[in-house]
């Protein structure tokens, strides 16, 4: 009898099941949200699959076959011409660029970023960060002519040098709003216990701050690297020489010159994505925890 009850009660204590109808609704709901993500998928997947198969193509059998279809007679003349025409030097160019503008506006956002958190009543600082806050309002298509007088001004027009100047400027906002506010959620208990230990700012910023923030660092480092590497309005107004040439704007210069060699421009499309995707990789777990970090906290 005892057992009955017991049977019973935990009969009556278990929550109720779905009805069929509601398991035939949360189906129907997930074969959509299945059905989309493919679709998704196949939008992102086959423009990257038939860039690559499509390198690999012969100019005359580019036409004559399926745009799809993978290449019969798969050739690497294509990557051939891309490298013999001073891809090279347009790589370097690209590398000096970005690793001369964002190494720079990294170390120099952290600091900034630094001192206005923990100077948040000094009214210079408050003015100095609404300056940088109002820098993300300022696109830079605004303010390409003012920058085109000033580089000839100083003497920097098709030069690296003249590129690399701008791209700190425009790097540097974002980059101090994204890092103070990781700064700011350090507990005030630690920069209280360094500088009871002696600690100077300096060894603060280095030795506690900069340990706590690495995932934002690396999140603006490599978010910036990217802007800087894809990008093509400052290096089009800012030079004129060939050698000085970046790769999205070698691009656009191949593109003219194999107006109809799709197959080549393809190529050239392919070596200039492999750094970004390898950058990625490299840093792909840093740059998911930076981005996570602020929905933990």
């Amino acid at each position: 009898m005892a057992t009955t009850l017991t049977q019973e009660q935990q009969q009556s204590a278990a929550p109720p099941r779905p009805t069929t109808r509601q398991g035939a609704v949360g189906g129907h709901r997930n074969w959509l949200a299945g059905v989309a993500s493919w679709l998704w998928l196949a939008v992102v997947v086959i423009p990257i699959y038939w860039i690559v198969i499509t390198s690999f193509k012969l100019q005359s059998s580019y036409y004559a076959t399926n745009p799809l279809a993978p290449p019969t007679e798969p050739t690497l003349r294509n990557y051939q011409m891309v490298i013999e025409a001073d891809f090279a030097q347009y790589f370097i160019n690209s590398l000096v660029v970005t690793l001369g503008a964002v190494i720079p506006a990294v170390i120099m956002s952290f600091m900034a970023s630094y001192a206005i958190v923990r100077s948040a009543s000094s009214r210079v600082l408050r003015v100095v960060n609404s300056l940088f806050l109002m820098g993300l309002a300022i696109p830079l298509q605004a303010t390409i002519i003012p920058i085109y007088l000033i580089i000839i001004r100083l003497h920097l027009y098709d030069s690296l040098l003249g590129m690399i100047l701008p791209s700190i400027a425009f790097a540097i906002p974002l980059s101090v709003l994204v890092l103070s506010n990781f700064i700011r959620d350090v507990p005030r208990e630690l920069f209280e216990s360094m500088r009871i230990d002696g600690a100077t700012e300096w060894a603060t910023l280095w030795r506690l701050a900069f340990p706590l923030t690495r995932p934002a660092v690396v999140t603006v480092a490599i978010y910036n690297a990217l802007t800087i590497w894809n990008g093509f309005l400052l290096p089009l107004i800012l030079t004129q020489s060939p050698d000085k040439r970046t790769l999205p704007l070698a691009l656009w210069a191949f593109q003219g010159q194999y107006s109809v060699n799709v197959p080549a421009i393809l190529a050239s499309v392919v070596l200039t994505t492999l750094p970004i995707l390898i950058l990625y990789v490299v840093g792909r777990r840093q740059l998911l925890s930076g981005l996570t970090a602020g929905f933990s906290r």
